[in-house]
């Protein structure tokens, strides 16, 4: 949330373009937690729903490229990478881990697409100099080109807002980011340490007056731009019933820091938690809590079933990120 769409606004100001006012539905609110498959959860007809929990849609639709066995031999080895702290048994927390990490495998990509634009000195850290000079740079050095007095203040207000969610991501304080701190970075929203920030941006984004709060005309405001005169869309004032009856939560006709909480951050159903009690109950034989290598193999095709996987070259890589 925000990092993307500032990045874009800055090309766009380089580039000598102009960003328009959306007059489409603006979508806030973060659901950490998404269904982790469209198919049916349905253990009598099909594991597809499981298999895609586990492997991620992309890795599942693989997996017939292997036999059976192959298909063993690549989830023991997943297996050895599920059990964090190596004690032989996958519980259901190191299962819904490996769940949350696999289905968030996006996130983690993109950041190493990016790292080696800005790590300058190759030395397997950004630092905010290094960021704000790749990012900001051309800005900094070259300011007589961005005269416009929106440009200006664009500017002035992106460069201390990325420095402060920099310096939020950077937990040991030393001014640069490990790989973990700048995917906190670029991706707030998927940090709990983060969430602050995510509420904070999304106010200052919202809140024109500057009061420190989102009254219902800037609500609708962030999601519609009116025309002049126009009528307003029906779904439009949904939202504004939305706003009255849920948003503003203490009927004080605005939301505060709470309550953007509430909104954009809701306490969503837990699927991967779900998903990890269901594959280990399912699994457990000694119903001890906790599964085994074995017990796993054993309902190997619960898990990735008589299908193949890419996991072979995935294997090969530093799964640091994962």
């Amino acid at each position: 949330m925000g990092f993307q769409a500032a990045c874009c606004f800055v090309l766009l100001l380089c580039t000598g373009g102009s960003l328009s006012k959306p007059t489409l539905r603006k979508e806030r609110v973060v659901h950490p937690d998404p269904q982790l498959s469209d198919q049916l959860h349905e253990d009598n007809q099909s594991f597809q729903y499981d298999h895609e929990a586990f492997l991620g849609k992309e890795e599942a639709k693989t997996f017939d490229q292997l036999t059976p066995e192959e298909s063993k031999e690549k989830l023991g080895k997943i297996v050895d990478r599920i059990d964090d702290n190596k004690d032989g048994y996958v519980t259901t927390e190191e299962l819904k881990n490996w769940i949350k990490r696999v289905q968030k495998r996006y996130i983690f990509e993109n950041v190493a697409k990016v790292w080696r634009d800005y790590d300058v000195n190759k030395d397997n850290k950004i630092s905010w100099e290094e960021y704000k000079q790749a990012t900001y740079g051309y800005y900094l050095e070259n300011p007589e080109e961005f005269q416009d007095a929106t440009d200006q203040h664009s500017f002035k207000k992106m460069l201390p807002r990325d420095e402060r969610r920099f310096k939020t991501a950077d937990l040991d304080g030393d001014s640069t980011a490990t790989r973990e701190e700048f995917t906190a970075f670029l991706h707030p929203e998927e940090f709990e340490h983060m969430k602050d920030i995510v509420i904070l941006e999304t106010l200052e984004d919202i809140d024109k007056n500057e009061d420190g709060f989102v009254d219902q005309d800037e609500y609708i405001a962030d999601m519609f731009a009116h025309e002049e005169g126009g009528p307003e869309p029906d779904w439009v004032i949904t939202e504004r019933e939305q706003f009255s009856d849920f948003r503003d939560i203490n009927k004080d006709g605005k939301m505060d820091k709470e309550e953007i909480r509430h909104w954009i951050l809701p306490q969503d159903y837990d699927h991967a938690q779900a998903e990890a009690r269901h594959l280990v109950y399912e699994s457990d034989v000694d119903k001890d809590q906790k599964l085994t290598k074995e017990e796993i193999l054993e309902n190997w095709n619960m898990f990735v079933g008589s299908q193949a996987t890419n996991y072979g070259e995935d294997l090969t890589k530093n799964h640091d990120e994962l």
